[in-house]
């Protein structure tokens, strides 16, 4: 019997059992979904990440309290944290030629109440921010530097803050209320994307004298065009050196945030790509099992195709074919699954199905249906014939 024959043979078969053969292939969906989608949904944070550092230009500095390296704990660095405002004077000093802005950054959570309505938003302490991130004003201004000196009591807000406290109603010259305190909302912020659009930008003086923040989070540098970020991240170094210890603080470029964030989203990728091949592998067991089961239940099959000049090579190669038929099925189902959902979520999410998902999920469904067919198409092939027509 020729080898085509025998693979329509099992088609034919499969097709003979459609609820057995759909259930089993479903155990492969489910595990090549599971891949495909959790990687596709991580290189969506990946791509949300970078598309926001790519918002605020490469020119950036940022200093970090304590010694920032892959796997410490950022809560650790805070707890010690020695950054003072003091530091931000040196830089000044130091590098005043090369940068456009300094400040140092403040970031809180509080809740801002107008009237009876309120919003969680993330208080965000700073002189010249509009310099450095490049954010513009839609509506109103932002605050000056003698409201800064001043510790007043304004705020510019983000669009969702704008939206969640005064809806369509125009928020500029209204007083809003954080911790009991009074605020005079001078300006609404352009939209530049989620992570921007809900902060809520107060003076630095005045965060530290009514919030009760005595530490600054970070310290914000942006360069001039033209300057050289790892010369002057070195120069920052030194700096700093003179009024700080080594482990005392860290300074850090867009670049290096970006390579570790992406370090980190690719380690929890492979992670959940391990959790989610296990689904694979009961997939694999799912398949050995009905198709041994298929075995004993097809005892007389073999024996007659047997007698009729089948070889035990082609009665093997019949039971390889349905395992791996079912599990290349299944495979491409999966796939298509997750498209569907990656498409599905776009508009939240810049979910991506890469190509390296794509061929670990087919090639491993496909190594399944070898791995977990071989043995009950060995079984089958060691049939004897006489024992196999004998079989009730």
């Amino acid at each position: 019997m020729r080898s085509w024959q025998t693979i329509l043979t099992a088609l034919y078969s499969l097709r003979a059992n459609k609820i057995r053969t759909f259930l089993t292939t479903l155990g492969i969906v489910i595990g090549v979904f599971s891949v495909v989608a959790l990687v596709s949904v991580v290189k969506g944070f990946e791509n949300y990440i970078t598309g926001e550092f790519a918002k605020i230009g490469s020119n950036l500095l940022f200093i970090s309290p304590g010694r920032f390296s892959a796997g410490s704990d950022p809560a650790m660095a805070f707890t010690d944290n020695k950054l003072e405002l003091s530091q931000v004077g040196i830089i000044k000093t130091e590098l005043g030629d090369r940068y456009i802005g300094v400040t140092p950054y403040i970031e809180i959570m509080k809740t801002a109440k107008f009237g009876t309505k309120s919003y969680l938003a993330t208080v965000v302490g700073n002189n010249e921010m509009l310099d450095i991130l490049g954010t513009e004003v839609s509506n109103g201004r932002f605050f000056n530097k003698a409201e800064v000196d001043g510790k007043a009591r304004v705020t510019a807000i983000g669009k969702v803050v704008a939206d969640n406290l005064f809806g369509s109603r125009s928020p500029v010259g209204q007083k809003i209320k954080i911790d009991g305190e009074s605020y005079e909302v001078i300006g609404i912020l352009k939209e530049q994307g989620a992570n921007f659009d809900t902060l809520l930008y107060i003076p630095y003086t005045t965060v530290r004298e009514c919030m009760g923040v005595k530490n600054i989070s970070s310290i914000l540098i942006k360069l001039k065009e033209g300057q050289n970020v790892k010369d002057t991240q070195k120069l920052t170094e030194i700096a700093l050196l003179r009024v700080l210890k080594k482990d005392d603080f860290t300074v850090l470029t867009q670049e290096e945030i970006l390579t570790s964030v992406n370090s980190i989203l690719n380690v929890i990728s492979i992670g959940l790509t391990i959790i989610a091949s296990i689904s694979l592998l009961v997939g694999g067991i799912g398949i050995m099992n009905i198709m041994l089961v298929s075995v004993t239940e097809r005892t007389n099959e073999i024996g007659l195709r047997k007698a009729l000049g089948a070889t035990s090579w082609n009665i093997s190669l019949q039971f390889m074919s349905e395992a791996v038929f079912i599990s290349i099925v299944g495979g491409i189902m999966g796939l298509m699954s997750s498209w569907l959902l990656t498409i599905g979520i776009h508009k939240w999410i810049q979910a991506q199905i890469t190509p390296w998902a794509i061929a670990l999920a087919l090639g491993f469904s496909l190594l399944v249906g070898i791995v977990f067919g071989t043995y009950p198409a060995l079984e089958a092939s060691k049939k004897d014939p006489i024992e196999s027509l004998r079989y009730e």
